[in-house]
């Protein structure tokens, strides 16, 4: 069983063979964010598989958060350019929860903890953020701790 890393370069290798241009071009730049974040700190290290994931979940982030940008001032094109680059990296994240799932892994969270009211707002999210594991946006999920929290 090979590594997310090792995944991303053999699909990289095959899409190269293939021609894929837009295949190629989002996983060389999924790997350059990967080396980036290698290299990153005071020594140069391999990233485990959840530190891989964790950088393909902020590229993917950018490139919808780009193609928005982008469709809001009227380039189209370049918005399907960063749409299709980001379904290229979501093969690669685990699948997103439904709001309804949020909402029962946060009510779970919350329980658990023993969370409530505003004031416990960090703490809650930070045990909510760790029972979701990636699989929901922030956004998403902060939103469904504070209407949980009332």
């Amino acid at each position: 069983m090979g590594t997310l890393k090792d995944r991303l370069n053999d699909d990289l290798h095959a899409a190269m063979k293939s021609r894929d241009e837009l295949i190629t071009s989002t996983l060389r730049m999924a790997l350059a964010a990967v080396r980036t974040a290698e290299v990153a700190g005071k020594e140069a290290r391999e990233l485990s598989d959840d530190e891989v994931l964790a950088v393909l979940t902020k590229e993917a982030k950018k490139r919808r958060e780009a193609a928005t940008a982008f469709a809001d001032a009227g380039r189209t094109d370049q918005a399907a350019k960063e749409t299709a680059e980001g379904d290229v990296l979501d093969r690669y994240l685990p699948k997103q929860l439904s709001d309804a799932e949020i909402s029962e892994v946060v009510a779970q969270a919350l329980a658990a903890g023993g969370f409530s009211g505003k004031a416990q707002m960090g703490p809650a999210m930070k045990a909510a953020q760790a029972a979701v594991a990636g699989r929901a946006e922030g956004g998403r999920v902060a939103a469904e701790v504070r209407r949980q929290l009332g």
